[in-house]
């Protein structure tokens, strides 16, 4: 048997949509070209000719690699050849000038998935729920809104205290958590993410309109206490409704929160929570 992997072109869109993946309307066919080129790799395993798996990688901030994309032709499953592309992708972020972290994030129910990882020498290093709502509101009950902050010399020392000294994982897109460092933030514009400061000064909310098929208003809070600082659910509310103005699908609140976070969501949330996202990763 023959087994050749190699990075995919715009000539392979036909071989990837005689994959037999067992996947309706995959989005990695609908957008094929955006995720094949830039920062962006596809590479493919061919077995006697034929596309049998896929997989690649993303780069952020020009340090951060994220694999992904991993799809098998059922056809083909029970050889192991995920394992054996992902090693290949794994080795060929490594090759990108820069790099210190590649990462793979992945849901707790797909256990292939993280058995791959795990073979070509990431661990699990952070567990996130995605928490997804159409609006808060239920969450408001009058208080004012957080202080919005303009300074990127205040952001970047909120980042500085809240994110790196801590070592907490920072969710730099949806879908996309890296650990936190100044590397990670480096040239990143301020101006796409929003700092809103409580009244004491000691609390910060982070949000961002991000785009993943769907409009979100992406929003970042480490801390515990979501349901105890007056003014943080009504924060979202002005940034929520800019970004519905403006599109087409509709837009929801997207939070990443950690185990202990979502325990604390009362009962009868407006969120949808699914099963949370393992992050697995290596540091170089």
């Amino acid at each position: 048997m023959n087994e050749t992997i190699r990075q995919l072109t715009g000539d392979d869109l036909q071989a990837l949509q005689d994959m037999d993946t067992g996947i309706d309307d995959d989005y990695v066919i609908r957008v094929f070209d955006r995720i094949s080129t830039g920062t962006n790799r596809l590479f493919g395993l061919f077995y006697d000719g034929q596309l049998a798996s896929i997989g690649g990688y993303t780069v952020f901030a020009g340090s951060y690699a994220m694999l992904g994309r991993m799809r098998s032709d059922m056809r083909f499953r029970g050889l192991h050849l995920s394992s054996r592309l992902m090693a290949h992708v794994r080795d060929a972020a490594l090759e990108h000038p820069g790099i210190r972290f590649v990462g793979a994030n992945t849901q707790e129910f797909n256990v292939p998935a993280q058995r791959v990882l795990e073979k070509i020498g990431l661990s699990r290093q952070a567990e996130l729920f995605s928490a997804i709502a159409t609006n808060v509101e239920t969450f408001e009950y009058g208080a004012a809104p957080w202080k919005k902050i303009d300074s990127d010399d205040e952001k970047m020392r909120w980042l500085e205290t809240v994110y790196i000294r801590s070592g907490r994982v920072f969710p730099f897109e949806c879908y996309y958590p890296f650990p936190a460092s100044a590397e990670l933030f480096s040239g990143q514009p301020f101006a796409d993410w929003e700092f809103y400061e409580n009244p004491a000064h000691d609390r910060i909310l982070i949000t961002k309109h991000d785009v993943k098929k769907y409009d979100y208003l992406h929003t970042l809070y480490p801390w515990e206490d979501l349901f105890e600082q007056p003014g943080l659910w009504e924060t979202l509310r002005a940034p929520l409704e800019k970004i519905r103005l403006q599109s087409e699908e509709g837009a929801f609140v997207w939070m990443d929160l950690t185990r202990n976070q979502a325990g604390k969501l009362p009962d009868q949330h407006p969120f949808d929570l699914p099963s949370p996202w393992f992050l697995y990763g290596t540091d170089i």
